[in-house]
C-alpha cells in the first residue's frame, strides 16, 4: 500500500494518507457499473477524496468509454476511478495502459484533448508485478477482429442528388447505413445523442449487420463534431452514411440527408437489390 501511496503522489501531486473506505459505486458512474463489483475504495487511485469529485472527473471519461476505442478502456479507467474494495489497491499494468493509450489517444485527440500526464504509462507497474494485465493473445484469436472507425474530416452532407448518382456511389462502396440522430435532453451541459442505425447493405462478406451498426455508432461517437453538425435541433434527423473499409479502417465518404419529401434515396436503396454495377 505504501507503493500505491507513492503512485498517488507521483500521478496527482496529492498525498491522501493511508485511510480509505469502501463505498458503493454511485449511479452517476455508469461506465463502472456491471464490471464485476459494486463497491469502490475512496480516496481512489486518481487522488479524488470525495464522491462529488469522483463523479465530476469520471463523467468526462464516459464518452471515451462509449466509443469502445479499446476492449480494456473501461477496465483501465475504472481500476483508477473506482478501484475494487480489496485489502490492497490493484493497479493496471503498464502494458494495459500502453495498449489503451495506443488505441484511445487518437480518439481523445480527435476531440481536441491530448493523453493526460496523470495517465502516463511509465507510472504503472511492469507486468512482473501484481497488476491488471491485458487479455491473453489466445483471446484475440478467439474473437473476431472488426474494422476500426477512425477520426476523419467530416464529409459534406449532400441534400441534392439523383438516385442514379447514389447508385454509382453505392457501386464504389462497402456499406450504406441509415442513421436516425437526435439530441438527448440532459440535465448536464454535456451533449449526448440518440443514435439508431439500420443497415441498408454491406458488401464485405464477413461482416454481419449488427457488427456494422456497432461500428457506425462508434464512428459517430469518435467523430462527434460530425454529429453536432448533423443535429442542429432536438428534432430527429435521418441520414444515409456510405463508405468503405480499407486496411481494417472504416471510412465514411458520403453523407446524404434522407428527407421524407425526397424519394431519391428510397428509390436508390430499392433499385440497389437488382442493380448491376458497370
Amino acid at each position: 500500500f505504501f507503493a500505491v501511496n507513492g503512485f498517488l503522489r507521483l500521478a496527482t501531486g496529492l498525498d491522501i494518507g493511508l485511510s480509505t473506505k469502501c463505498v458503493v459505486i454511485p449511479k452517476e458512474m455508469g461506465m463502472c457499473h456491471q464490471i464485476g463489483y459494486s463497491e469502490m475504495r475512496l480516496p481512489n487511485l486518481m487522488g479524488h477524496t470525495s464522491m462529488a469529485e469522483v463523479i465530476l472527473k469520471s463523467t468526462t471519461w464516459q464518452h471515451l468509454v462509449h466509443t469502445e476505442c479499446h476492449p480494456h478502456v473501461r477496465t483501465f479507467l475504472c481500476s483508477l476511478f473506482a478501484p475494487i474494495c480489496l485489502d490492497t489497491f490493484i493497479l493496471p499494468c503498464r502494458s494495459m495502459c500502453a495498449a489503451v493509450r495506443e488505441s484511445c489517444a487518437p480518439v481523445l485527440l480527435c476531440h481536441g484533448h491530448p493523453w493526460p500526464a496523470s495517465l502516463d504509462c511509465d507510472r504503472f507497474p511492469g507486468d512482473e508485478d501484481v497488476c491488471l494485465a491485458p487479455l491473453t493473445k489466445e483471446y484475440k484469436y478467439l474473437h473476431k477482429v472488426l474494422p476500426k472507425p477512425t477520426c476523419q474530416t467530416c464529409p459534406t452532407v449532400e441534400e441534392f442528388f439523383t438516385h442514379k448518382r447514389v447508385l454509382e456511389v453505392f457501386c464504389d462502396s462497402n456499406f450504406a447505413v441509415k442513421v436516425k440522430l437526435s439530441k438527448k435532453r440532459t440535465a448536464s451541459e454535456d451533449q449526448e445523442y440518440n443514435i439508431e442505425c439500420q443497415v441498408e447493405f454491406i458488401t464485405q462478406g464477413s461482416l454481419l449487420p449488427y457488427e456494422t451498426q456497432s461500428m457506425i455508432e462508434q464512428w459517430l461517437l469518435i467523430n462527434e463534431k460530425c454529429i453536432e453538425r448533423m443535429t442542429p435541433t432536438h428534432r430527429p434527423t435521418v441520414y444515409l452514411l456510405v463508405g468503405n473499409i480499407e486496411e481494417g479502417i472504416i471510412l465514411v465518404k458520403q453523407v446524404y440527408r434522407w428527407q421524407r419529401k425526397d424519394s431519391q434515396l428510397t428509390l436508390a436503396t430499392q433499385k440497389w437489390r437488382y442493380h448491376k454495377c458497370l
